[in-house]
């Protein structure tokens, strides 16, 4: 059987010891009696995945969410996914090929983000958001930092900033095993400049300001901004979180890289793969110059700590890998990615694209409407903040169907959402050239 040139050719492509996983599965079914012996070779082919990643599986996300955790957040722009299949062979990724000399890892990727950022005065990339402020907090406050062996320092933190982000992982868990010690100040809803005043001391190693991510506090609320913590004297570090490197007027209250830094951060930590749109990274950005009022013994500029944090022994554990490199940098340098795209969307025509879709599968026979509906950003981005957007909906039963198609129907599953009863499947995260694909996926569920 393996020596059948079909076989021969999945081998190639997919590995021998998955095809072969397929044929012995296909002839456990004859001597089961549930297939024909001369339907074996058509059945294993029928049973090959794609790829060789077989655990994965395409997903269109028909949630409303942007940027949705659990289907891996931002989707790559074209032209990072041809930038990968570059990186995918050998490349120059620490090689000068002018002087054949090692070169600065990820020189590509580290002047497009410094171009997107014309404020910083110098930037660094490591594997995630955490990884990033895990790095900070080390080389500014962990073990070895306090001026004797083994010392540990202070980062200051207002109380409602210790939030707890995806998947149980908590902030102030996450600092403390760095080794730094954390010294809250303030109440859970409102803290106050002469909080961290007071609690600034020899001991302090920064001061940390946290995006509360999904998390919101209304009402009886105070915070301080970061042009009052950046004249306090310890190095500003503000994680911004979602990646957003500059002011998106659609999302006036979520923070970005360029004005944190011009208002005072030393430095900022963000990730890569949200709003940005590009793959996971954590980002850190540092700015030109101390802030005016910092003590000339902590007058480091966020470039000097940039500096030191990529000569950090640990900085190498984080180090990210050349497939992110490639990807971030044509991220940032390229066309908008998807994400970018998305969050633009013009109502009026997702409406007209929920119209047509839903009136093609009515045609089919199929029970559709197109709804009004409202998206987010997703991945801790805008809390709050909500996207009009239009969906398409169907009877309940369509959620549970569209995320495991049935055998012989789209290789593509589609994660919608429950509402009222019914399934929606919203368009504002998805891209119109999808759309055909979301039609074959609806009219592939059994009646």
């Amino acid at each position: 059987m393996l020596a059948e040139p079909r076989l021969a050719e999945a081998q190639h492509r997919l590995g021998r010891a998955l095809v072969k996983r397929a044929v012995l599965a296909a002839q456990q079914r004859v001597r089961a009696g549930e297939l024909a012996p001369e339907l074996v070779l058509d059945a294993t082919l029928a049973a090959l995945p794609d790829t060789a990643a077989a655990s994965l599986h395409p997903v269109l996300n028909a949630t409303g969410v942007l940027l949705h955790t659990n289907l891996g957040r931002a989707p790559l722009s074209a032209a990072a996914l041809a930038a990968l299949g570059v990186a995918a062979g050998t490349c120059d990724v620490e090689l000068d090929l002018a002087t054949g000399a090692r070169g600065r890892r990820g020189r590509g990727a580290m002047a497009a983000l410094a171009a997107a950022v014309p404020t910083a005065g110098a930037v660094h990339v490591v594997n995630n958001g955490a990884a990033a402020l895990a790095l900070v907090a080390t080389a500014l406050a962990g073990p070895g930092t306090g001026g004797r062996p083994g010392a540990s320092r202070e980062i200051v933190i207002a109380r409602g900033e210790l939030v707890e982000i995806g998947d149980g992982f908590r902030i102030p868990e996450l600092l403390a095993a760095t080794g730094a010690r954390l010294h809250e100040v303030g109440a859970t809803n409102r803290v106050h400049r002469r909080d961290y005043v007071d609690a600034i001391g020899p001991d302090t190693g920064f001061v940390l300001k946290v995006h509360p991510s999904n998390f919101q506090i209304t009402g009886f609320t105070s915070a301080v901004s970061i042009a009052e913590l950046s004249t306090l004297g310890p190095p500003l570090v503000v994680d911004i979180g979602s990646g957003l490197l500059a002011a998106e007027p659609l999302l006036p209250d979520e923070p970005d890289a360029a004005t944190a830094l011009a208002q005072g951060a030393t430095l900022v930590t963000a990730s890569g793969d949200k709003l940005l749109g590009g793959p996971q990274a954590g980002l850190l950005l540092g700015s030109r110059a101390p802030a005016p009022g910092r003590e000339p013994s902590t007058g480091e500029s966020g470039a000097q700590l940039v500096e030191r944090l990529r000569r950090h022994p640990l900085a190498r554990a984080l180090r990210v890998d050349k497939l992110t490199l490639a990807a971030l940098e044509a991220t940032l340098a390229g066309p908008e990615p998807p994400t970018t795209v998305a969050l633009h969307a013009d109502p009026a025509e997702l409406a007209r694209r929920a119209e047509a879709l839903a009136g093609r599968l009515r045609a089919a026979g199929l029970d559709a409407l197109a709804v009004p509906s409202l998206g987010t950003v997703g991945g801790g981005g805008a809390p709050g903040v909500t996207l009009p957007s239009a969906a398409v909906a169907l009877p309940e039963r369509y959620a549970a169907a569209l995320r495991q198609p049935a055998g012989g129907g789209p290789v593509t599953a589609v994660l919608g959402r429950l509402e009222g009863g019914r399934c929606l499947l919203d368009l504002r995260a998805l891209a119109e050239e999808l759309d055909e694909q979301l039609y074959a996926a609806v009219c592939a569920v059994p009646a």
